[in-house]
């Protein structure tokens, strides 16, 4: 196969799902993982996709939505880790919201480690971790709404389920986190739920990787002064971490 024939169905890979991993890549093409990240490299040059940490999500405007299994791939060292820690934040007996998305869903995992929880949240996978873990000191409350593609459930429907809510802890996963923009979405519907979220919480806690900072979607959901913690890892630069200490009110590094 041509490298403009591998670099076609990468390209239509992403497009298709939003990101695509280089094993996967691999196994589809039948070619070396250097010869796949070249590709990619090619790809990236061009415009066309941006690199990330063990493939490539789909380039492009403030708008682009990946969806949850082109995302759930990516950093899951990091999301392990920062889930670990952002459970940490969390006392027995806690009444916790939950946001969509990949690092909340390994958040989900790690609040199984603690008792006596009552968890709000607007993601049918996050629900169906902790459904399925038996428990009976754990109540689910879901949100309802429309499905995005990255999987939250959004609209006025969830906005009116939560506006009479008042949890202790908002664990929030965010598309983006900037400087300027604070820390955003690219769906509108999502943001103006995530701020119902944030609305509806004692304290907010943002989850995000550090391949997060610098990217900005469409919709602001709060500012970096409007949220009590932000758990990363401890591959955020350096001037990130300065920006994120002296606007938020503390940040946590994940090994």
């Amino acid at each position: 196969m041509l490298a403009r024939q591998r670099q076609e169905l990468i390209l239509d890979e992403v497009r298709r799902t939003g990101g695509a991993r280089v094993s996967e890549l691999v196994d589809r093409l039948g070619v070396s993982d250097m010869t796949v990240r070249r590709d990619i490299e090619v790809l990236a040059g061009r415009g066309l996709v941006t690199r990330v940490h063990g493939g490539a999500t789909l380039a492009g405007s403030s708008v682009d939505e990946p969806g949850f299994v082109a995302k759930s791939g990516l950093h899951t060292t990091a999301k392990q880790a920062i889930a670990t820690a952002a459970a940490q934040l969390v006392e027995a007996g806690a009444s916790v919201a939950l946001s969509a998305g990949t690092t909340t869903h390994a958040v989900a995992s790690a609040l199984l480690g603690v008792p006596r929880l009552t968890v709000v949240t607007n993601s049918l996978r996050v629900a169906e971790v902790l459904h399925e873990s038996g428990r009976d000191d754990l109540t689910v409350v879901i949100t309802g709404g429309v499905r995005t593609p990255s999987d939250a459930l959004v609209g006025p429907v969830a906005v009116a389920a939560l506006r009479g809510l008042h949890v202790d802890w908002l664990l929030l996963g965010v598309h983006g986190m900037d400087a300027e923009a604070g820390f955003t979405t690219p769906n509108l519907v999502e943001a103006e739920t995530n701020r119902a979220l944030v609305a509806s919480a004692r304290r907010v806690a943002v989850v995000a990787d550090n391949s997060k900072w610098g990217v900005v979607g469409l919709s602001t959901i709060a500012a970096l002064d409007e949220v009590d913690v932000v758990v990363t890892d401890t591959g955020l630069e350096p001037g990130a971490r300065s920006v994120l200490e002296n606007s938020c009110g503390r940040l946590v590094l994940a090994a």
